[in-house]
């Protein structure tokens, strides 16, 4: 998949049904962008940056088999700071985001979770009305209620900024596929976990011997 444009990924905002009620999107340097979630120690001595899509196949195939691998032996272990950064190539996706983000910062991964876990469920909806019902469940599944989620999808305003994040952070780092990673400054491409392995394992090799 590759990287639309900062107008087309703006014109998503105005696409969507549950955001049609702004007239128009200004401009990406215009909107606020958002911080970073992260998760793993501030002081670890490695930064991982995955740029990933709820709509992606492989991104969802990487969070089953190797995301429990690298939070497993590098983030819960201090070694990784771990960064997810949502990409949104279409509207389906937008919504995801929106949903990942409305129950707060302290349940984004695990919403995220849930989303790449049961992506071919709630994808097989035939309308985007049966996709929202089902991203519904699971929001509802994450302790959200109706309410909220309905608000959070009304936000024009927050679904700009996620989009302004995504092309800031994706332009700069010169995104073209997901999932891609960001491995201490260096942009890696998906591959096997032994293979990313090395990679991460090389790179806190640097880090130690730079201290």
């Amino acid at each position: 998949m590759l990287i639309r444009s900062v107008a087309t990924a703006l014109a998503l905002v105005l696409a969507s049904p549950a955001l049609a009620q702004d007239a128009a999107a200004p401009e990406a340097a215009q909107v606020e962008t958002l911080p970073d979630i992260a998760m793993g120690a501030e002081d670890a001595p490695l930064t991982v940056i995955e740029y990933a899509s709820f709509t992606c196949g492989h991104c969802a195939n990487f969070h089953d088999q190797n995301w429990p691998k690298l939070k497993a032996e590098y983030v819960d272990t201090g070694k990784v700071r771990f960064i997810q950064r949502d990409v949104y190539f279409d509207q389906v996706g937008l919504w995801a985001g929106i949903l990942a983000r409305c129950g707060g910062d302290d349940k984004y991964f695990a919403v995220s979770d849930m989303l790449f876990d049961d992506q071919k469920k709630w994808l097989a909806g035939g309308s985007g009305d049966e996709i929202a019902a089902n991203l519904r469940k699971i929001g509802l599944k994450a302790g959200m209620t109706e309410e909220q989620m309905t608000a959070c999808w009304d936000d024009g305003t927050k679904a700009q900024q996620l989009i302004a994040t995504f092309q800031q952070n994706a332009t700069a780092d010169k995104i073209e596929a997901t999932p891609t990673f960001v491995i201490g400054g260096e942009t890696v491409q998906n591959q096997p976990w032994d293979d990313m392995k090395a990679i991460i394992d090389a790179k806190l090799a640097e880090a130690e011997a730079a201290n």
